[in-house]
């Protein structure tokens, strides 16, 4: 899986975790089964009412335009997230983590027929796998990608952080917080970033600076960084 970082206008470093090709080929499968027994339900009804052959061909362009439409009204109106996405906890985001507009939605849509329909996923597949940041042909023209938001249980989850021996702390003001705070922080901040929301980051920082009475110069990313690793130097020392 692929991790990539972009930096967003108010200059916070944002780690992006591409989605595999495993994760978005087996999305697709689930996408595939669920229009799959769409489309056998509707034949199925239609052919029961005993409609003539002009009448039945007309419901089936009406009823089979939502299959045309899926992958375009499922991401639009589902933040990013066909079933098949949200089964494999994956999401369309653009590339500096926030939610695209309606003209990237319709641009990946429009080039799946290259990137999937017509070369049966395999440009799309070759297209990911050399590209570096989970992109198909249309997440490269939409400036889109798709990412994992699976949750990675690990040491980064928990309150240790490895804390270098030359480190210097800088906030000694950081020992009168608590355990359960550091880890609330710690929480917030990895989820903040997964998700690229910056508007967290920046509030979260604040509201740090301001428990602790200080006035930091580096960025807010930068900050809370620091902060923990202090935390975690005066508590190991």
């Amino acid at each position: 899986m692929d991790k990539f970082q972009i930096e967003t206008a108010q200059n916070i470093g944002i780690h992006q975790k591409s989605a595999s090709v495993g994760d978005r080929i087996l999305a697709f499968l689930v996408d595939c089964l669920i229009l799959g027994a769409y489309a056998i339900i509707i034949s199925l009804s239609i052919s029961g009412m005993g409609l003539d052959g002009g009448s039945k061909w007309v419901l089936y362009l009406v009823i089979g335009l939502p299959m045309f439409l899926y992958y375009l009204l499922w991401e639009v109106f589902n933040n990013g997230q066909t079933p098949g996405k949200k089964a494999l906890n994956i999401r369309v985001v653009k590339l500096d983590g926030a939610r695209p507009g309606f003209s990237q939605y319709l641009i990946r849509w429009l080039l799946r027929l290259i990137d999937i329909s017509l070369s049966s996923g395999s440009i799309a597949v070759v297209t990911i796998l050399f590209n570096g940041k989970g992109q198909r042909l249309g997440d490269l023209a939409a400036a889109t990608t798709v990412i994992s938001e699976k949750t990675q249980i690990g040491i980064s989850q928990t309150l240790v952080m490895d804390v270098p021996e030359s480190y210097i702390p800088k906030y000694p003001q950081v020992s009168i917080l608590k355990d359960r705070e550091v880890q609330e922080i710690k929480n917030i901040f990895s989820s903040a970033k997964l998700q690229g929301n910056h508007n967290v980051i920046i509030a979260l920082s604040q509201k740090i600076a301001g428990i602790l009475q200080i006035n930091p110069e580096e960025r807010p990313v930068d900050f809370i960084n620091t902060v923990l690793l202090d935390y975690n130097y005066y508590t190991q020392h």
